[in-house]
């Protein structure tokens, strides 16, 4: 019996090897991003992009290993799916970052 899980449309829905790897990649990459900014040796901009990455790396980990996004299966819906999603997180983060800028530019600081 294989620890492979496929659909009726033949696509690969993982195994816990896949899972286990997500698992500890997830992890690691979380303590790094952690580790540097609990040192506090590094500097602003360095502990930024680290965070940047390690976030951006663990997007990418979570759908490939856990939520299974391929190029292959159903069509090229998957990749709609995921182009949708990354435009709406864009328009919130976006949305939200030039928020918080225009309150931070024109708060009166007495």
């Amino acid at each position: 019996m294989s620890d492979i899980h496929t659909s009726h449309d033949g696509a690969s829905h993982g195994s816990y090897k896949s899972y286990i790897t997500g698992l500890i990649i997830s992890i690691v990459l979380t303590l790094i991003a952690f580790g540097v900014v609990m040192v506090g040796d590094f500097s602003m901009p360095v502990m930024m992009v680290t965070i940047v990455i390690t976030a951006i790396i663990q997007v990418l980990v979570q759908l490939v290993l856990f939520m299974h996004l391929n190029f292959k299966s159903e069509g090229g819906w998957n990749v709609i799916s995921f182009v949708f999603t990354a435009g709406i997180l864009v328009l919130i983060i976006g949305g939200s970052l030039w928020i918080l800028h225009n309150i931070h530019v024109n708060m009166m600081l007495g």
